[in-house]
């Protein structure tokens, strides 16, 4: 296995730079035209000021206007960010150690960086905060989901833990708050088939071989709402928020189902009533037996009025 090329590049806001590997052969007589074609997003005079302002390098250094094209060539930049409304929660850290981070991940900020989500993501805040810059997710959780999420903090370590998502390994169980209708049969367990396609912002139920499956548990109720325990044995995308939706309660503060609600990236009022409670697995380094639980709460359920009333 050949070794990944190291970026000459340092982090830039917590962010790893882009790296690029120019194909075995093209049209383009410079780099230059190869970029502009390669990256239509961005506008061929941006691409030419960030050659000559010496902000794309290759392992020589930067790469000038007129640097002939070279195949299978490396190329690293960061890219321009995007302008962000900072997520204004911070992120608790639940334990760490030398080989893992896990933290209380507050609603609305995203895992990683995606799309509008850029340095106000977890991952990047704690790459800064922290000052581990070789930090990585073991896997990830909804921008709307609270809750636990754990990071890897040394990249030979990274592997092993993300392997045990990758194969069901870790049991997960998670908190909700929806309507309490005494008619529900629970516990139940919910199989589903879901799909989700690209470009496209909310999943779906469809007929066809079950891809996903919900342990669903009423853990108690009062003044018309319940307090739900979700186990899920798959990880589709928004498996819990469909499976609610299809038992007919709706997770509080759902705004993709039943209906999609466009809600703007500033509003951080009414946050979806999901939580990721707690995280239990054998650690395949050490062997030993670990169960992290989340020390959030969820704030229909223990202020309705307060989560009710917000942003009116």
């Amino acid at each position: 296995m050949r070794r990944k090329v190291r970026s000459p590049l340092a982090q830039r806001y917590g962010l790893d730079a882009v790296r690029l590997r120019t194909p075995a052969e093209g049209p383009w007589a410079t780099i230059r035209d190869h970029l502009v074609d390669r990256l239509p997003r961005v506008a061929p005079g941006r691409i030419d000021t960030m050659l000559v302002e010496q902000r794309i390098v290759d392992l020589n250094g930067p790469v000038s206007l007129d640097a002939p094209f070279v195949p299978e060539h490396f190329l690293w930049f960061h890219r321009d960010l995007p302008d962000e409304v900072p997520v204004p929660f911070e992120i608790r850290i639940v334990h760490r150690d030398d080989d893992l981070l896990v933290v209380d991940k507050p609603h609305f900020l995203a895992t990683i960086p995606r799309g509008k989500h850029i340095v106000q993501t977890a991952l990047v805040r704690l790459r800064r905060e922290l000052e581990l810059p070789a930090l990585s997710p073991a896997h990830r959780l909804d921008r709307v989901t609270a809750g636990l999420i754990m990071f890897v903090i040394r990249p030979e370590r990274r592997g092993a833990y993300q392997t045990l998502f990758r194969d069901r390994l870790v049991r997960k169980t998670y908190q909700a708050i929806a309507r309490y209708d005494p008619t529900l049969d629970l516990p139940c367990t919910l199989r589903s088939r879901i799909t989700k396609e690209r470009g496209v912002i909310t999943a779906q139920e469809v007929p066809g071989p079950p891809n996903a499956e919900t342990l669903v548990e009423l853990m108690e109720h009062r003044d018309g709402l319940g307090r739900y325990r979700l186990t899920p044995t798959t990880g589709r995308t928004h498996q819990l928020r469909l499976h609610m939706s299809g038992l007919g309660v709706p997770i509080l503060g759902d705004d993709f189902y039943p209906v999609l609600t466009e809600t703007p990236l500033d509003d951080f009022t009414r946050p979806l009533q999901l939580l990721a409670k707690t995280l239990e697995f054998t650690d395949p380094i050490t062997g030993e037996q670990r169960r992290f639980r989340s020390r959030l709460t969820l704030r229909a359920w223990t202020a309705y009025d307060d989560w009710a009333g917000a942003g009116r």
